[in-house]
């Protein structure tokens, strides 16, 4: 009977990537997102920088319909962190430079790159929202991107799914 519940136990990841139709990868991601988030809820209570991760979403829908119009084409950058931003910023000024009417929208995940950039001139700062399927179809609606250009290794799974049918990706 254990050998029984053990093996059972075994195929669980299977039988759930099947009745799902996602890949066992796929299904280790949206578990990992979730632990992550459920995390830094945690830290949040004792960590300064893991509080504002939590309060820079919290009103971020909002934030996002009020500024942005979905029915314009947005040029979407995705920065990781200020250090990204750095090295991203030089395209995004030529960009700006050569396309001055191009309605440009600038994300970050973490806090450091956001808090020091949210008044940024050429582009409206958010957020990126979590990671999940309906934040990034939600998301992705509202920007209305034309192109995506994501800096270093930040790549978000639902995000780049979303954007690839109607933007073109750079990374």
């Amino acid at each position: 009977m254990v050998s029984y519940i053990i093996k059972l136990f075994k195929y669980i990841p299977f039988i759930l990537a099947r009745r799902y139709e996602i890949t066992l990868m796929l299904l280790l991601y949206i578990i990992g997102i979730r632990v992550y988030i459920l995390l830094i809820r945690i830290f949040s209570l004792f960590n300064p920088k893991a509080k504002l991760f939590i309060k820079g979403r919290k009103n971020g829908y909002t934030q996002i319909v009020q500024r942005i119009n979905p029915q314009e084409k947005h040029v979407w950058f995705h920065f990781a962190s200020l250090g990204e931003f750095e090295q991203g910023r030089p395209v995004l000024e030529k960009l700006k430079t050569l396309y001055p009417a191009k309605k440009i929208v600038v994300t970050f995940f973490s806090p450091s790159g956001y808090e020091i950039r949210k008044n940024y001139a050429l582009a409206d700062v958010f957020y990126l929202p979590v990671d999940t399927k309906k934040n990034a179809a939600w998301f992705i609606e509202s920007i209305n991107p034309e192109m995506a250009i994501f800096t270093k290794y930040e790549f978000w799974h639902f995000n780049l799914r979303r954007s690839k049918t109607g933007a073109f990706l750079y990374m």
